[in-house]
Order: structure tokens, then sequence, then C-alpha cells
């Protein structure tokens, strides 16, 4: 046959290939999954992604060994175990380069590659490498945009089934982390570990402008802000803006009135908890803020510093 000449099957080939990058531009997606209603560029895609719930089906059909705790099942009795130290606190496999310590032996070896620089898994999309599989399946979703997790509560979606879980938890009101000091429990143990700080007093995130240090890089990045005077949250109304989006959320209720805090004893509402705080100690008689120079007592700590300026003001006359 001719190099020149195509065959029918040749044509049908390349006339898919047109128009699967055509959709790379078109953004369409004619192929649809039944279970979940996500759509697909091409029918190879919709096939794989098929095969995530069979296998999900499969695997529920399956797991006879049950946490106690939370409910999580598992195909083995020693995956419950190695499961069970995430509410224990137990982390029997310790790094001898830093001391870090795992539930399990499996997490240890990728942690180790962090030593190492290993990064065995790559991604055939963008050539970003990874040091365990997981890892590379949670990216690739950054790709493909699936979120086959759903909430039955509030219709929520998420990529991770573990995500799921740690946000049903907002439904269901369970905090299996429990703090060893102070006995506070969190949704996740990550909330635990930046609680940990506040006994421990670690606080791994500097500025790198002033030197201040922080328990959590989210607190970081918000002080950061005080240096580059940056306020990207705006409010539609005025025109203000703030620094974070609690700050804007707290004054939006200046705006509509919405005053969600309100006082037991007598029924006054405000808009911010630390006012209604304040008003509880006119009912309490609590006044937790001393002058040093007359030790006389505030419930405001305004009040204080106005007192305070009295003072001052003495000492020049």
């Amino acid at each position: 046959m001719n190099s020149l000449q195509e065959t029918g099957i040749q044509r049908h080939i390349r006339g898919e290939d047109v128009q699967k990058d055509m959709r790379m531009h078109t953004k369409e997606k004619p192929y649809s999954c039944e279970v979940c209603n996500l759509f697909f560029a091409t029918s190879s895609e919709l096939k794989k992604h098929v095969r995530i719930h069979t296998k999900k089906i499969e695997n529920e059909s399956n797991k006879p060994y049950s946490c106690d705790v939370c409910g999580s099942s598992f195909t083995q009795k020693g995956n419950l175990m190695t499961h069970m130290r995430t509410h224990t606190g137990e982390r029997p496999y310790v790094c001898k380069v830093c001391c870090s310590s795992f539930t399990n032996s499996s997490n240890l070896k990728i942690h180790i590659r962090h030593h190492t620089g290993e990064k065995p898994y790559s991604c055939e999309i963008c050539d970003l490498s990874f040091t365990s599989s997981s890892y590379l399946n949670r990216h690739i979703q950054i790709h493909t945009g699936e979120k086959i997790h759903s909430c039955e509560k509030c219709g929520s979606s998420f990529t991770q089934k573990g995500n799921l879980l740690t946000h049903m938890r907002t439904h269901t009101g369970e905090k299996p982390y429990l703090c060893k000091v102070c006995s506070a429990s969190f949704r996740n143990s990550s909330h635990l570990k930046i609680h940990m700080r506040y006994h421990t007093g670690e606080k791994p995130y500097s500025c790198e402008v002033c030197g201040s240090a922080f328990t959590t890089s989210t607190l970081l990045k918000r002080h950061i802000q005080t240096h580059t005077g940056e306020k990207p949250y705006y409010c539609n109304v005025c025109c203000s803006s703030f620094v974070t989006s609690p700050e804007l959320n707290r004054h939006m209720r200046f705006h509509t009135g919405e005053k969600p805090f309100s006082c037991e004893v007598c029924g006054s509402a405000f808009t911010i908890r630390s006012h209604l705080k304040n008003h509880i100690r006119s009912h309490t008689g609590e006044k937790p803020y001393s002058c040093d120079v007359c030790s006389t007592a505030f419930a405001r700590s305004y009040s204080l510093k106005r007192h305070i300026r009295s003072h001052k003001k003495d000492k020049r006359t």
C-alpha cells in the first residue's frame, strides 16, 4: 500500500485524535458516568473512571474488620490494628535520621524518601514526581477535577475518602482525637497536632521580615499581610477591605444588622462574640483587667487603658 494512502481504520483513528484535540480546546465532555454524573472528554477516560466505582463496591462488600471508635472498616485484621494507632497515638516506627515516628512501616518508608530525595512516582501529564503512589493519585485529581466522594447530608464532594470521613464529623459532632494534656477534642489529627503546639510552645513558622513565629502557616500568612499591607477581602457594600475573611464576615454584620451572639440572662444580642463576653461581665461583676499602679479593676480592657492615662496625666501635673 502506498505510504500516502490511508486505510479506513487509519482515517477513523486520525479522526478520533482530531476530535480529542478539539475537546481539549472546547472543554466539551460528551461522555457521562451513570453513577455520579461526572463528564469526560473521551470514552477511555470514562472507562477508567467507572473502575473507581466498581472497585469501591467490591471493597465495601469485603471489609469484615470494623473500628469501634470511628466505624472505619478493613479487609484485614492487621490493617485495623494499624488504624487503631491513629486513636491510641501509638507510633512504633521511628526514623533514625530525625526521630519522627509513624503508625506503620510503609509511612516510615515514604518519610525516609524525604531525606534521600527519592520520588519514584511520576505524573504522565506534567512530569511532577512524588514520594508515594497516594500523593500521585491525589495530584492527578487536580488534572481530572474528579470528586467522587460525596456527603449524603449536604452534597459536598471530595477527592479523597478520608476528607469525606473528616467532613462527616461536622454533621455527627464526633471528635475522636483527644489532647492528653487538657482533654480538648478534635475532628482530625492535624488539628490536634496544631493544638499541641500551644502546650509545647512550638512555633515552626517564622516571618522572614521581623522574626515573629507562629503555630500554623495560616497565621504566618495572615501576619505577613501586616507587612505588605495586602487586604484581599473586600466589602461589596462600602468597599472596606480586610486581611482575613472572618474579619470581613464580622464587618458584614454591621450592614445586615445580624447579631448572632445572644446573652442568656437578658436576651441582649451582639454582632461580635467579644462584645457578648464584655456584656456578660455586667451580670457576673467580673473585672479581669487590673491597674498595676492602684489595683483598680475593670470589666473592659479599654476602660483600663483610659484609667492608666489619668495616672500619666497626674505625673505631668
